[in-house]
């Protein structure tokens, strides 16, 4: 999958144990976002149905520059239905949000489950999806795409980031997960999974997610993964197969304030 490498998602002036990753493509396209890590101070933890992040968090974004306060965020239920955000706070039962308001901030929350971000620069949308085994076989990076394609985005000026999340190299699946993706993707499903005895597979949802963007347009070059897994990483991520409720991770983006044009002078001034 193309990408840069895991060191240039590290921000420079954060210290050796860094609170939040970013994604180099969707900072050069101009969007302010964040993937915590679990040191980002403020986090709530997964049995708190309020927002994810305390006030402290909340001052700590807005000097990080992800403004707008308090996030839309959803109850997640690892499927693919989209709500459009038109507040803060909890919208609702579904895995994918979008917006196209500037300063308010998107959130989804992950401990494995892949944090998705997708970012149209010149429809000025966003759309973040949380996609685990049950959300990539319900194609929710899709649903997340399409709902900016469907709102006049070309898929090809898309820009997406798929932050850290369960590599292939820790997901282990049984059959059941197999016969889900053999249903839904007859002939790509076999292709992100690698068979390592009877009755087990590793699962590959990085590739599958990115594999699902391409299908409906988006560019490979301008999907970003530091391929950094919360399985492998205890010093970085919290993750759901190693420590069950320890803490969870966030992923945030906000839409910048538009750029306001210069007041023309009064008829007569000087």
């Amino acid at each position: 999958m193309p990408g840069v490498s895991e060191s240039a998602w590290f921000p420079p002036d954060e210290p050796e144990a860094p609170r939040f990753l970013v994604s180099p493509l969707l900072a050069a396209a101009g969007l302010p976002h964040l993937f915590t890590t679990r040191h980002f101070p403020g986090v709530t933890l997964p049995r708190d149905p309020g927002s994810p992040f305390d006030a402290a968090a909340l001052r700590v974004l807005a000097e990080l520059g992800v403004t707008g306060g308090d996030p839309a965020f959803l109850r997640q239920v690892h499927g693919a239905d989209v709500l459009v955000a038109e507040r803060h706070g909890l919208l609702g039962r579904a895995d994918v949000v979008t917006t196209d308001r500037p300063q308010l901030p998107l959130a989804v929350f992950t401990a494995d489950c892949l944090p998705i971000v997708l970012y149209d620069p010149d429809r000025g949308r966003v759309a973040l999806a949380h996609a685990g085994w049950r959300g990539t076989a319900e194609s929710a990076a899709r649903a997340a795409a399409r709902a900016l394609i469907a709102a006049g985005g070309s898929p090809e000026r898309l820009v997406c980031a798929i932050g850290p999340s369960i590599g292939p190299c820790c997901y282990e699946v049984d059959g059941p997960v197999i016969e889900r993706f053999d249903a839904a993707f007859p002939d790509r499903g076999r292709a992100w999974v690698t068979s390592t005895g009877p009755g087990k597979w590793m699962l590959d949802l990085w590739r599958a997610n990115a594999d699902q963007l391409a299908m409906d347009g988006v560019d490979p070059a301008r999907i970003d993964n530091p391929r950094l897994c919360t399985g492998c990483r205890a010093d970085l991520f919290f993750s759901y197969r190693r420590g069950r409720g320890q803490g969870r991770l966030v992923a945030v983006a906000s839409l910048p304030a538009p750029i306001s044009s210069p007041r023309p002078p009064a008829a007569g001034s000087r």
